[in-house]
């Protein structure tokens, strides 16, 4: 652990042993909770993006980096790098699946959720549209798996299992275990049937496998929807959907076939698509499209000595926006945890770095746009980066901070994929905490945050926070707070700030990305992709650069 030594000491000086939270860590837990108060209020109306409470964000976190000494970091000597995407709304829906002369209507957002991100269009008609189960959707030619069999499925609807064939099974291993692989996200599953040339999807909602329940669906898709601009519309389906488990079984049966033996048969290479013999669709829809202008908000403390050589603190400052009334009539999703807590963390980051020693290397916070949307904002600038990504560093990205007190672990989406594992050991042992490998890897959350599309081409990126049981009383109101709200406010309107929050687990981990930062933009390493990870190879490629 010699190489990793430094970054120990750091946090050892911080006086951080036996997971005690020493007065000495120069994080303000009242500065926290400013910025996620103000961030989630009301009048910042859910952070949309391309509204205007983008422009009070972005005025907001400026100030904020500004104030903590740090330099515009973003296009042309300002605080931003603008990042087109379009907007997509789609109205007046009328949807309906036939089976012989049985119908059934589906309303939007409560059998079903409809919308488009395909370019070009104003109306979707789809008619008597045939239905074909393609299992998984998959098709995978270096694990030998093909859901399609060659089989064209041009002008259909294909009806698709959400994770991968190992969910239900772990055992057969063939992606990798329970742990989901990209192969299993809704991002891939509509990829992938615009590459087959299908006319829609329906992606059958389960809870377990989708790690979410339907009301996490209905408002994160029911309103507008966005995607980067794209020169060509065949990248994407006309239509892209997801239906409630309980009708899309109704359906089966009324077409004479059995969805969990189908199920079944789907976790197997030799799966056959199955047509709903019989059965149809209707759909017809407006799409109101237009190309908007976002935002990320992004800030730079140069290096002193190498300063072409960059290391990213990352989080989003998006949220939902004002969507559907809860059953309190709130309209507004203030996203005060997801992820007003994790732009608290860069900014306070951000107030600590500037205020120490210039660093050797340069560090650079990048607020993200459209997370809520796809990791929009981080895949616009992956690939157009304003810094090289040859010669980033590597990064640590905040999503969701621990607001409800310390742990005894310190959980790393992703686990096994680069030496940030190794590299995390040492300060996490320095607090008394272990290292917890992801502890849903089915829910896939290492391809669901914004390190994903720097780690995909090739960007060392760590992606941890607070796990495992808390260590204060009252233990089991802490658990129950932080299950509350998994089960019952994520993504919903009740993610409101409380001024009862207990920040110290989250300064925990601040100290942490605090020391492990420090290591590396005071010294000359490069964090390496392990031998068995798949974003190794496109990281060697430009070796050369970093010599």
């Amino acid at each position: 652990m010699r190489l990793f030594t430094a970054a120990a000491a750091l946090l050892m000086a911080l006086s951080l042993s036996a997971g005690v939270q020493a007065q000495t860590s120069p994080f303000d837990a009242a500065r926290l909770s400013e910025h996620i108060r103000i961030l989630s209020a009301d009048d910042y109306e859910g952070r949309g993006i391309a509204t205007p409470a983008e422009d009070k964000v972005i005025a907001y976190l400026s100030e904020q980096y500004a104030a903590a000494g740090l330099q515009p970091g973003g296009d042309n000597g300002g605080w931003t790098q603008a990042v087109a995407l379009n907007r997509f709304t789609a109205s007046n829906i009328q949807a309906q699946v036939r089976v012989g002369d049985w119908s059934q209507p589906l309303t939007q957002g409560e059998q079903i959720v409809i919308s488009s991100r395909r370019p070009g269009e104003d109306h979707v008609m789809l008619m008597d549209a045939p239905l074909v189960f393609v299992g998984y959707g998959i098709h995978a030619p270096e694990r030998d798996w093909d859901d399609f069999k060659g089989q064209d499925m041009t002008g259909k609807i294909l009806v698709v299992l959400v994770n991968d064939a190992d969910f239900e099974e772990p055992a057969l291993d063939t992606f990798g275990g329970k742990a989901m692989t990209y192969y299993g996200r809704w991002t891939y599953k509509y990829e992938e049937a615009a590459r087959q040339g299908a006319a829609g999807v329906i992606i059958v909602h389960e809870t377990d496998p989708a790690s979410y329940g339907w009301t996490t669906v209905r408002n994160s898709w029911s309103g507008a929807n966005f995607d980067i601009v794209r020169a060509d519309a065949n990248e994407r389906v006309p239509m892209e959907s997801w239906i409630q488990r309980d009708v899309a079984v109704d359906l089966f049966q009324r077409a004479g076939l059995d969805f969990e033996a189908l199920k079944r048969s789907a976790r197997n290479r030799d799966f056959q698509p199955v047509t709903l013999t019989g059965a149809a669709m209707d759909v017809m829809f407006d799409v109101a499209s237009t190309q908007i202008e976002t935002h990320n908000v992004i800030a730079r403390l140069p290096g002193r000595t190498r300063p072409d050589e960059t290391f990213l603190y990352t989080g989003h400052w998006d949220h939902i926006g004002i969507g559907t009334p809860d059953a309190n009539g709130d309209a507004i999703f203030n996203g005060a945890v997801d992820n007003a807590s994790g732009t608290a963390g860069l900014l306070e980051l951000a107030r600590v770095f500037g205020a120490g020693p210039a660093p050797e290397r340069s560090v650079v916070f990048i607020s993200f746009t459209a997370e809520e949307s796809g990791l929009l904002g981080s895949e616009y600038y992956a690939a157009n980066p304003i810094y090289p990504l040859a010669t980033t560093v590597g990064g640590i990205n905040m999503d969701s901070a621990n607001v409800y007190g310390r742990v005894n672990a310190m959980g790393v989406v992703g686990y096994g994929q680069s030496d940030f594992d190794d590299r995390l050991l040492p300060l996490v042992e320095a607090q008394g905490r272990v290292i917890q490998p992801d502890e849903n890897p089915a829910s896939g959350s290492y391809f669901r945050s914004d390190h994903f599309p720097l780690a995909k081409r090739g960007v060392p990126m760590a992606y941890a926070d607070s796990a495992g049981d808390f260590v204060e009383e009252p233990i089991a109101d802490r658990a129950a707070a932080r299950d509350a709200y998994t089960a019952g406010r994520y993504h919903q309107a009740d993610d409101e700030w409380s001024a009862d929050w207990d920040y110290s687990g989250q300064i925990q981990d601040l100290d942490i990305y605090l020391a492990l930062g420090r290591s590396l933009v005071d010294g000359a390493e490069w964090p390496q992709w392990k031998a068995g990870s798949e974003f190794a190879a496109v990281r060697a490629r430009s070796a050369s650069e970093r010599e």
